[in-house]
């Protein structure tokens, strides 16, 4: 996987082919585009998308993730590399600290207190400090994910309520609900979720850790790969209720933007472009790095923080999880 590449947005119905050492992406109203395999991190698509088997070779010779989100926004799955980066060495030191209780209770407490306090930053609203303080004085008593991932659901529940006091009435999320989610702000949230995700999930791919060996979510989800939901959960935030709060306040979606039937809602066409387009500039938005003394984009702060797991492991140097500094 080149660190140096793109990640190319798939948000309309195409054909992806295998041309020479390139990828030819067909769709039905434009002519043929042609990526170089060497330009390529990842690919994200929002859409149905054909894909034969020359051109999935061509990415795993190439250590090219090809991530699938559903109709709803919802995380399908991956064509991932058959060859992995994860080394024994690296898999070991996963093992022996997720099996260790309180170890792997230690940063995964770190992960759910970061996590609210991004919730509170990003919707930037003193009527959530109570439950703020609410949740960070209970951490401490929590041993387990049941409890850690209870404590979290209560200040998500109390934190979603107070949002809805901020969006428009035809944005407002009434409850979280998800599979699908059931009206535009859900829509919304769902979509970002599951691209962050992918982010974390190729940045963990550049990293020798294993994906699937993580805290917080090993003992509730053992169907997916633990450690990136892990990683995921504090950036969330940063481009959920963030962005969501930000384009109700500037008027960027409509309701054109969503598809709703009852019980259920997606983006629209438009919105899908829409969406992808605010993640892609948000994700290139750079921040002056203080230890590093440099600016660094919101993509490679992801990067970084699997890096942080890699020296948790490897060195012992303790996870402080990620929280917005600027």
């Amino acid at each position: 996987m080149s660190a140096a590449g793109r990640t190319y947005w798939l948000t309309e119905p195409c054909r992806i082919r295998r041309e020479d050492n390139s990828l030819r992406i067909e769709r039905a109203d434009a002519s043929p585009v042609h990526l170089p395999i060497t330009d390529v991190r990842d690919l994200v698509t929002f859409d149905h998308v054909d894909i034969n088997t020359a051109a999935v070779s061509l990415l795993g010779r190439h250590g090219v993730m090809l991530h699938v989100l559903d109709h709803y926004g919802n995380y399908a799955g991956a064509v991932t590399p058959a060859e992995e980066m994860s080394s024994a060495q690296m898999v070991r030191c996963q093992v022996e600290l997720t099996a260790d209780p309180e170890r792997r209770a230690t940063v995964a407490r770190a992960i759910v207190a970061a996590t609210a306090a991004n919730v509170r930053w990003a919707l930037d609203t003193d009527h959530l400090d109570r439950s703020l303080e609410t949740i960070t004085a209970q951490l401490p008593d929590c041993h387990s994910a049941e409890q850690l991932m209870g404590a979290e659901g209560n200040f998500r529940r109390t934190a979603w309520g107070v949002f809805d006091t901020i969006l428009p009435a035809w944005l407002r999320l009434d409850g979280r609900t998800r599979r699908p989610p059931t009206n535009a702000g859900n829509a919304f949230i769902s979509y970002t979720n599951s691209i962050v995700y992918a982010r974390v999930l190729t940045a963990l791919r550049c990293t020798p850790l294993h994906p699937a060996l993580g805290f917080l979510h090993a003992d509730t989800d053992r169907r997916r790969n633990t450690l990136a939901l892990d990683l995921a959960e504090p950036f969330k935030p940063l481009f959920a209720e963030r962005l969501l709060r930000r384009a109700a306040a500037q008027k960027t979606l409509r309701p054109a933007d969503f598809e709703t039937d009852v019980g259920r809602a997606s983006l629209s066409r438009d919105g899908r472009k829409k969406v992808s387009t605010m993640i892609r500039e948000e994700l290139a938005t750079t921040v002056y790095h203080r230890t590093l003394r440099r600016k660094v984009s919101y993509e490679e702060i992801i990067h970084l923080e699997a890096l942080k797991i890699v020296r948790l492991c490897l060195e012992g140097t303790p996870y402080k999880p990620f929280r917005p500094w600027w």
